[in-house]
């Protein structure tokens, strides 16, 4: 059964297109979800730091590869939200 980790969220299809913060991101979130490792050690720093690279690599290809979405994602990815709270904090102050 496909299920997407609820945490990393669609990056297709966003105006402006995803940036590579937001990419690298969601490939931090995946390797976080399939590895079990939430905070790195001396042990599985590099490990995991190379699999962050490579799937961030990878996604970036896929996002280039793909057509265009014929409707934007629901959501805005974490980056953006936590962005925009920050923007309305400091309009309202």
């Amino acid at each position: 059964m496909d299920r997407m980790c609820r945490n990393i969220t669609t990056l297709r299809g966003l105006e402006p297109h995803a940036t590579h913060e937001e990419i690298e991101a969601a490939a931090r979130q995946y390797v976080r979800k399939i590895s079990g490792v939430q905070k790195t050690s001396d042990a599985t720093e590099e490990a995991f730091e190379k699999a962050v690279a490579i799937i961030t690599e990878a996604s970036h290809d896929l996002l280039h590869a793909l057509p265009p979405r014929k409707v934007p994602p629901k959501y805005d990815p974490p980056l953006r939200r936590i962005a925009a709270k920050k923007a309305a904090e400091a309009a309202a102050s």
